[in-house]
């Protein structure tokens, strides 16, 4: 026979107390506040992955910034100085037109002494285009031949002119909006960079010690695949020069100093010598955006001055340098070589050897020497030897 009576909750026991249902969900309410309470601050702080992820994207937007304003600088100094060019010849034209009104005043005094009408010779100084008045008074019927080729050509070469001036003026413009706003691009990604840094410096000395552990752990990564890379280009160099040997001795080395001139990139091997020890010479001055030295340099300026120093001009940026040469493979890079990094190329370093390059790396930083591989090998977008 079943029983009619309530069976009693079990509950639970809390040092060996039994505790009303009711109750434990309570402690268990005030377990759940606690552990979200103390959860909450770790919760809303970035990781020391993601504020390290977060400064590293930044200063390369900034590099690549600091590309597009170059860039747009270089381009904006061309066009001023055509534009210049252009109100120089306008000048000019100007200065011709004048003395063409000259002579034709000097034709209106004489058509006056003669008795000619002067009406129509006194309008046409008036006028803004003696071709307008010619063509509405026939008055060209009266002008030398000499005097019409003069104005014929004239008229012509202003129209010419101011079309090219108007040109010339809405170009600038338009080159002068655009570094405005790559101004104001770069001036977004500082801020970026100045709430990063704030990330930084509230971080403890702990996590501060961690975030360099893991820089650390990054430099010998790099270090270590600058250090295969050497390996490698040791054991293909000594290859390169076994076959020339061979090949020596079996007489197809004919003329002397043929190692010499077949070794790849040694027809500029002294020039890149030449630009290797300038940039080495710069180690240890300020990464600062736009900068080509002496003082300072951002990537691209310090190639370009490295290289100038050779006697080779390199263009400003890194987008036009990249085309400025023979691109080689990862394994074939000689000192002096360019090497790029980004599929945005927004970056780019001189090659030493075994695996290191100098460069200038990114805003608060220094012109400094480090393995190629500092960022990753996936971030190496390809070697170029200068032409």
């Amino acid at each position: 026979m079943a029983s009619h009576r309530k069976s009693r909750s079990t509950g639970t026991r809390v040092a060996g107390i039994r505790t009303p249902a009711l109750a434990t969900a309570a402690l268990t309410s005030v377990a759940l506040l606690s552990q979200t309470a103390n959860a909450a601050p770790s919760d809303d702080r970035p990781s020391l992955e993601e504020v390290e992820k977060k400064v590293d994207d930044l200063y390369r937007q900034a590099g690549s910034a600091t590309e597009k304003y170059n860039a747009a600088k270089e381009k904006t100094s061309k066009q001023r100085k055509k534009v210049d060019t252009l109100l120089d010849d306008v000048a000019k034209r100007t200065q011709k037109l004048n003395d063409a009104r000259t002579e034709l005043g000097s034709f209106a005094s004489a058509q006056y002494r003669t008795g000619a009408s002067v009406p129509e010779t006194a309008t046409l100084l008036l006028a803004d285009s003696p071709q307008d008045y010619f063509d509405q008074n026939q008055l060209m019927n009266r002008l030398t031949g000499r005097q019409k080729t003069a104005v014929d050509d004239y008229v012509t070469q202003q129209s010419e002119t101011m079309k090219k001036r108007q040109e010339a003026t809405e170009g600038l413009d338009t080159l002068t909006d655009s570094q405005n706003d790559l101004k104001t691009a770069k001036s977004t990604v500082q801020k970026k960079l100045a709430t990063a840094r704030e990330l930084l410096s509230e971080l403890t000395a702990e996590e501060k010690a961690r975030l360099a552990a893991i820089e650390k752990k990054k430099q010998k990564e790099a270090a270590r695949k600058a250090a295969e890379l050497a390996k490698q280009q040791a054991a293909e160099e000594a290859e390169r020069k076994r076959q020339e040997k061979a090949a020596q001795q079996q007489g197809s080395g004919s003329s002397s100093g043929s190692s010499e001139s077949s070794a790849p990139g040694s027809s500029n091997g002294t020039q890149a010598q030449k630009a290797l020890a300038f940039a080495q010479a710069q180690i240890g001055k300020p990464y600062v955006w736009g900068a080509t030295g002496p003082g300072s340099y951002d990537c691209s300026g310090l190639t370009q001055a490295a290289w100038k120093a050779a006697g080779v001009t390199l263009p400003r940026t890194t987008y036009d340098q990249v085309n400025a040469g023979t691109t080689v493979s990862v394994s074939q890079a000689q000192p002096g070589d360019l090497v790029f990094f980004y599929d945005d190329i927004s970056h780019v370093g001189l090659y030493v050897g075994d695996g290191k390059m100098v460069h200038a790396p990114k805003p608060d930083a220094y012109v400094r020497e480090e393995s190629i591989f500092y960022d990753g090998e996936s971030s190496i977008y390809s070697v170029v030897r200068p032409a």
